[in-house]
């Protein structure tokens, strides 16, 4: 087993939350993982990319090469295409639709629409409005994550036992809503697939 996978955003959305979940479900299952933040998360509203490469063998080095992505994760639609040199001919793009638009000349959003469309393998949601359904924009990421469940390679019980964990300490209610976000995000997920 192995999966690399790289996180896409903006600062404050939550990119690092994911990469913790993640992790935390791979350490759970045995797995060895390596982790690489390489842009400016200190940053609200900066550019946020974390490497996160995770496998049943260990390994050497915690950026991912070109053309050997399997899974993109992005919460922010124009921060995702720019590492699609990363994915590999097999994978997946999973990202928000929803603009954060941080920069002044920020490309037109029906241009990055008709980019991730030509991809053959991608999951496209709308994160925020569904977060909102739920009850709390805050647990965007958290369906996004949902959404990636089912090309991460780990069981489903690990991430929402590495969530119950993460979360445990703001309260019974905040881990439920976060529950709530990942299942609704894999449902989606399975159903577009």
């Amino acid at each position: 087993m192995k999966k690399d996978i790289i996180l896409s955003g903006v600062g404050g959305q939550g990119i690092l939350s994911i990469a913790t979940v993640i992790g935390k479900a791979a350490l759970k299952a045995n797995l060895y993982m390596k982790q690489a933040e390489v842009h400016g998360m200190s940053q609200r509203g900066g550019d946020v990319q974390s490497n996160l490469r995770i496998s049943d063998r260990p390994i050497a080095s915690d950026l991912i090469p070109c053309s050997k992505c399997d899974l993109i994760i992005s919460l922010e639609p124009m921060e995702g295409l720019r590492y699609l040199s990363y994915l590999s001919q097999e994978g997946w793009l999973v990202t928000n639709e929803t603009p954060f638009k941080n920069i002044p000349d920020y490309p037109d959003e029906a241009e990055i629409r008709t980019e991730i469309e030509r991809l053959p393998r991608k999951v496209i949601l709308n994160v925020d409005a569904i977060a909102k359904q739920i009850g709390s924009v805050r647990v965007a990421n958290m369906v996004l994550l949902g959404a990636t469940t089912p090309f991460l390679g780990l069981a489903y019980e690990k991430i929402e036992e590495s969530i119950r964990e993460i979360f445990g300490s703001k309260g019974e209610a905040i881990v439920e809503m976060n529950l709530k976000a990942l299942a609704t995000g894999k449902e989606i997920a399975e159903n577009v697939m």
